[in-house]
């Protein structure tokens, strides 16, 4: 039985399953993909963007189609879904318009004089593992960047996204992307692992759990390849003060329920200054208990199930474990009755560091509040996290929340803001949330080959005799 399937969380219904790649034809993409490097590379940047403007342009033209697609496979509800699509277009379209000026020659004024450029150029094909809580969008933020230089992708995507997979790749061949520059590949984690270590692979970018980076790190590693590595986070929504409670809740719920909470920079840990820790508790609390999970196919719908059965199964672990260990439980905790991967929006306090909750990253609609007693102790807590990726901090005083966010170890922070996402802003993180960075220009500085091509002055003859 092939593990690559579209099993609707709503209903838990399978709907169709594809085959897995075999190990013949993982050698032959292997081939095929490298030769394609060959020409691919040449190509005039400006045919490169051609493709990259029409690729945009499909996924607008697509966009209820591909929406819909990603709703049955993983539940996202039908308004982010849209939303989703919307992005990816932006971030094709950002490097078609934006990339060619990443690279261009780099003229240095060497000591010694004569000519000293560096010039922008790709390494090759390279693998790429993205998960399901974003099918479209992580893929678009590795594939733009990289097409554009002159790469060349192998795609292996999470195995309950098969047909947005497959949708992707169409869309690539329907551009005029030539032959074999993009294929989707319905890998095991075997063959991935040879695959990158396969000379004819100069590099693997992967999203998903940190126990996915380590293996994935080690093989990269070990055959001494460039990886870029997104893994999880437990981003702080710290609140030092607020002149409006209520519109910074309503911030806190919207960071912690968007894409059902599975969402690596969603807000997960709300660590609030201890003036106003009852009143947000109270407020919180009341907003998160009336946010019900839906039909994500209903356009009205808040959030929707989780990716799967087992995913729902264990955030109740690891709610429960909370609970057991003396956690207070103030809303939720709890599965939905009836068929599929839907669990209550939960808020839990007075989580210590014996239990999971506090230092394990909660991927779901759960979230954990801390009083802290001023911006010292919100800031150790926050930094207490083996993860590193995003933050918001909130307050009144807008130089005092960039102070703090200063001393935050994250990739990110957002300001009076829950943490977003667009084209032109770097993404990544620090400790155990990942290595490199991807979009803005920096999504073009981690696979590629910065080359110096040296002219030395030429020495004047020197006289006979």
């Amino acid at each position: 039985m092939s593990a690559y399937k579209t099993v609707n969380p709503a209903t838990g219904e399978t709907l169709k399953e594809f085959e897995q790649t075999t190990d013949a034809d993982i050698q032959d993409v292997l081939t095929r993909s490298h030769k394609a490097y060959g020409s691919w590379r040449r190509t005039a940047v400006e045919d490169r963007t051609a493709i990259l403007t029409r690729v945009a342009e499909l996924y607008k033209e697509r966009k209820d189609e591909l929406a819909s697609i990603i709703t049955m496979e993983m539940g996202k509800p039908k308004g982010q879904a849209q939303a989703e699509v919307d992005l990816s277009a932006s971030i094709y379209q950002y490097y078609a318009d934006k990339g060619p000026q990443y690279m261009q020659d780099e003229t240095i004024d060497a000591v010694g004089g004569g000519e000293a450029v560096v010039r922008t150029e790709p390494i090759g094909s390279l693998v790429g593992i993205m998960p399901w809580n974003f099918p479209y969008y992580q893929v678009a933020r590795f594939a733009a960047p990289n097409l554009l230089l002159g790469n060349t992708i192998l795609l292996k995507h999470a195995e309950n996204c098969p047909q947005s997979a497959l949708a992707m790749e169409q869309i690539f061949k329907d551009a005029g992307l030539p032959e074999d520059a993009y294929i989707n590949i319905f890998a095991t984690k075997e063959q991935i692992a040879d695959m990158i270590a396969d000379p004819r692979v100069q590099g693997v970018s992967l999203t998903g759990s940190e126990r996915a980076g380590s293996a994935v790190a080690e093989v990269a590693g070990r055959n001494l390849k460039k990886y870029v590595l997104e893994l999880g986070g437990s981003d702080p929504f710290i609140v030092l003060d607020s002149e409006d409670l209520d519109k910074t809740v309503k911030a806190a719920v919207a960071g912690r329920l968007g894409n059902a909470g599975q969402s690596c920079v969603a807000s997960k840990r709300f660590i609030i200054q201890e003036k106003y820790y009852d009143d947000f508790v109270e407020k919180f609390t009341a907003r998160m208990s009336k946010m019900k999970p839906g039909d994500p196919s209903q356009a009205d719908t808040r959030f929707g199930p989780l990716s799967s059965q087992a995913a729902a199964d264990g955030l109740i672990e690891q709610i429960k474990d909370a609970v057991d260990k003396g956690a207070t439980l103030r809303t939720g905790g709890n599965h939905i009755d009836g068929p599929g991967a839907f669990v209550e929006a939960t808020v839990l306090t007075d989580v210590t560091p014996d239990m999971r909750a506090y230092h394990e990253e909660l991927f779901g609609p759960a979230a954990v509040v801390y009083k802290v007693a001023d911006e010292e102790e919100a800031i150790e807590l926050a930094n207490s996290s083996a993860y590193g990726l995003g933050g918001s901090v909130f307050s009144a005083d807008t130089a005092r929340a960039q102070s703090v966010a200063h001393r935050l170890e994250t990739g990110m922070v957002w300001i009076n803001s829950v943490t977003s996402t667009q084209a032109d802003l770097p993404f990544g993180g620090v400790k155990r949330s990942g290595v490199g960075r991807e979009l803005a220009k920096y999504g073009m500085d981690e696979f590629v080959n910065r080359k110096l091509v040296r002219t030395p002055a030429s020495k004047p003859a020197q006289p006979a005799g």
